[in-house]
């Protein structure tokens, strides 16, 4: 299971880095046409969502490559479970249906997964 985990957290933070560097490296009226619920939020909420998933994504793996901090990787992974429930619901809530919603859900429980095994059974 341990092994699981951290592909899992790999797997993860490379999401999680490339989705934030696409929201900090591209333009605002880049990010309206591949992702339209960006019209919806100033760029500095966008950027800021940007800056948080990289931050997640290192949290992710860094601090139990480390041995340092390790307690950092399960509230990073649930950090990341939020921010992404927060996106489910911002794709609900505009109706851009089941399509879009779903990476955000899926992402979300595999974050969700990867902080419940860190917190309890399979601590680093």
């Amino acid at each position: 299971m341990n092994v699981f985990l951290w592909i899992l957290s790999f797997v993860l933070a490379a999401v999680f880095i490339g989705s934030g560097a696409a929201k900090l490296l591209t333009s605002r009226e880049q990010q309206i046409e591949r992702t339209p619920y960006a019209e919806d939020f100033p760029h500095s909420v966008v950027l800021g969502i940007g800056v948080l998933e990289i931050l997640g994504a290192i949290g992710l793996v860094v601090p139990g490559l480390t041995g340092i901090a390790t307690v950092l990787v399960p509230f990073a992974a649930a950090g990341l479970a939020i921010t992404m429930v927060f996106a489910a619901l911002v794709h609900t809530r505009r109706g851009d249906g089941v399509m879009a919603t779903l990476p955000s859900v899926v992402l979300a429980v595999l974050s969700v997964v990867v902080a419940w095994s860190r917190f309890g059974p399979y601590q680093l």
